[in-house]
């Protein structure tokens, strides 16, 4: 059903390693269309995550946090178009930086920080709240609202991720 909040779902990463080979098997899932939003406070994994996605979207470029310039685009079998809102003090800036287009186009959007989107993030995305739990390791908490969001989750548990 359109709206319905998916069940969580928690992985666990014990190294980077690990967290790039879960992003490259969620990354393999997306579709065009398809909103990630990654949560969580500094250092607990989301452009690391965000680097294993791209590579399972088959991207060759480094995946880099984009806080300073809001916005990278890498080339895979889509395009994926990765923000980090960090540094928007208002969702109003959105409106300059190109995002809302880039949600409603022709790739994947990674979205760090997406409660500074406010209202503006799109209803339906898969969510993934990312945290810290030791010096390596990080627990990332799928869920999100929508019927793609309850797909990847239930093909990511389906393989045992």
């Amino acid at each position: 059903m359109v709206g319905e909040r998916v069940l969580p779902m928690t992985i666990v990463c014990d190294s980077p390693a690990a967290t790039l080979a879960f992003g490259a098997r969620l990354g393999a899932l997306l579709v065009c269309g398809d909103i990630v939003a990654l949560q969580g406070e500094l250092g607990t994994g989301k452009t690391q995550l965000a680097a294993g996605i791209a590579a399972g979207l088959g991207a060759s470029e480094a995946v880099t946090s984009p806080t300073f310039v809001v916005i990278q685009h890498y080339h895979g079998r889509l395009p994926i178009h990765h923000a980090d809102l960090y540094r928007l003090d208002d969702p109003a800036e959105l409106a300059g930086i190109g995002l809302e287009e880039l949600l409603d186009g022709d790739g994947v959007c990674l979205i760090e920080w997406p409660e500074r989107a406010g209202e503006r993030l799109p209803a339906e995305h898969l969510s993934i709240v990312c945290a810290w739990l030791g010096p390596a390791e990080r627990a990332f908490t799928l869920g999100g609202t929508g019927p793609r969001a309850r797909q990847i989750v239930a093909a990511l548990a389906a393989v045992g991720c």
